[in-house]
């Protein structure tokens, strides 16, 4: 085993403690703190300021000022900027994947080989959308010489899940930037460092003041007050549908356009003809990386009674030789669950899940001896049962997947339709024909065939029922979504 050892600016960054946070340009901080927490070892990283409601205003106030003039600025220079923060977080990938790792739990290369580039991916990405998009738009129309115009809506609000902080700021940020919004952004306050290393870069790239702000602070303060002004334009949270609920309903209040990505319980249908290693290995794969804490993930297995002792029998193979570790252990290939929390949450779930009929195959439950008892570490682990369980319904937001055998395809796919969420599923088949007609059928954002967990810029992602509303991302779609159109008309 292999520890891997941080970079001195890496250091340098968390021994700046407290964290302070950046609005207006400038970097503040607060009496009130909290002890960000590295889940591998349940000890303290550092701590960081919190914002108050007070903070969030004046935050707000500055975006709205800057909103100004850079709703007006050519989408080139906008562009140019978030090309050179794209740069810099290249040149920074080391630090910030560091940073994550610590911070979320998860493996450095996973932070190294996904998280960090792919969002550096995104601002660029974003950067040529802008430059491409027509924002007057003739209509051709008999009566009046008239256009669609494409304008930015002013202030947007984001709120951000722990469990990528950084690529899924990017994911939102960037195409509210692009379009010339101005963002406040509240990071997880579990989880925000990388997010305020970006603040960092954003200020070295040259952004003006106040165009992006960055607040972590507790949701019941920092977040209802970011939520509740009536001066934000445009709202985008990420994170559970309980939660996802109350910001609709504020937003509705306030008639402020919200954007909800929220949890899902994603069904993969393993059919008789699959390649049963390939299914295996694509599946487990998915269902583990960030330690199942994935809101697409597919943690509903439905698999053909013709293949699915073979199935069992890989899968419980495959996972019971995972190695855990700390992120920063390089052997390691998957990490603890980021908070204490949410680890309870799991092992109340499995428990509540074998009381109603479920048989735990393999894992089932935390390390209690040697290093890993130390951290918020979970098994892999692996369910079966009949669907009407709970939690074969209910989202865990862990390494835990439901094994289910099925016999009829047509019924399957309704019985996997059941489900409150429509995030995304997955079809394995080796007939692209079939495959294509079960992915049509089966009620998500994503329906995804012969692997799990695909995202690709220009590939529109977004959610349906329980599982969000107002959009997507990742999408010239998404760019859309950040402006708003206004019709333009004289009459000839």
């Amino acid at each position: 085993m292999k520890t891997y050892t941080l970079q001195d600016q890496t250091h340098a960054f968390i021994e700046a403690s407290p964290q302070k946070f950046y609005f207006n340009g400038e970097w503040h901080a607060s009496e009130k703190t909290i002890d960000v927490i590295d889940p591998a070892t349940a000890s303290v990283i550092t701590q960081v300021s919190l914002s108050q409601p007070e903070d969030v205003a004046n935050a707000i106030g500055s975006a709205e000022s800057a909103f100004k003039s850079w709703g007006k600025t050519e989408p080139s220079e906008r562009a140019g900027l978030l090309r050179k923060l794209a740069e810099l977080i290249r040149r920074d990938l080391p630090i910030l994947a560091e940073l994550e790792s610590i911070d979320v739990g998860k493996p450095i290369g996973e932070a190294e080989g996904f998280d960090i580039p792919f969002a550096a991916e995104c601002f660029e990405y974003f950067a040529g959308v802008a430059e491409d998009t027509e924002y007057e738009v003739d209509l051709g129309l008999e009566l009046t010489d008239s256009h669609t115009a494409k304008i930015p809506y002013g202030v947007s609000a984001f709120v951000f899940p722990w469990n990528f902080p950084f690529c899924l700021c990017a994911w939102g940020i960037a195409p509210a930037l692009a379009a010339g919004n101005t963002i406040v952004v509240k990071p997880a306050s579990e989880t925000p460092l990388s997010t305020l290393y970006l603040a960092k870069l954003i200020e070295e790239a040259g952004f003006p003041a106040g165009v992006a702000n960055v607040l972590p602070g507790a949701g019941s303060v920092a977040g209802e007050a970011l939520i509740s002004d009536p001066r934000i334009k445009l709202m985008s949270f990420t994170g559970s549908t309980e939660v996802g609920r109350h910001i609709g309903e504020v937003c509705g209040r306030n008639l402020v356009p919200a954007k909800l990505e929220l949890g899902g319980k994603g069904a993969a249908i393993v059919c008789s003809d699959a390649d049963v290693d390939a299914a295996v290995e694509g599946l487990s794969g998915a269902l583990l990386f960030n330690a199942g804490q994935v809101c697409c993930t597919a943690s509903r297995w439905y698999v053909h009674e013709s293949v699915y002792d073979e199935f069992v029998s890989k899968a419980k193979a495959h996972f019971e030789s995972i190695k855990l570790g700390r992120g920063l252990d390089t052997d390691s290939q998957m990490g603890p669950i980021c908070t204490q929390k949410q680890m309870a949450k799991i092992l109340e779930c499995v428990a509540e899940a074998q009381a109603d009929g479920a048989e735990v195959i393999c894992g089932g439950k935390r390390p209690m001896t040697g290093e890993l008892s130390q951290g918020f570490y979970f098994e892999p682990t692996l369910l079966a049962g009949d669907d009407s369980n709970k939690w074969a319904q209910e989202e865990i937001f862990g390494p835990v997947t439901f094994l289910i055998k099925f016999s009829d395809e047509e019924e399957v796919v309704e019985r996997a339709n059941r489900n409150q969420y429509g995030l995304a599923n997955s079809v394995w088949t080796q007939d692209l024909a079939k495959a294509k007609t079960i992915a049509h059928e089966l009620v998500s954002g994503n329906s995804w065939i012969n692997a799990h967990n695909v995202f690709e810029y220009g590939l529109h992602y977004g959610a349906c029922n329980q599982s969000g509303c107002g959009g997507g991302v990742n999408s010239r779609a998404t760019f859309e979504g950040y402006l708003r159109q206004m019709s333009v008309a004289a009459r000839r």
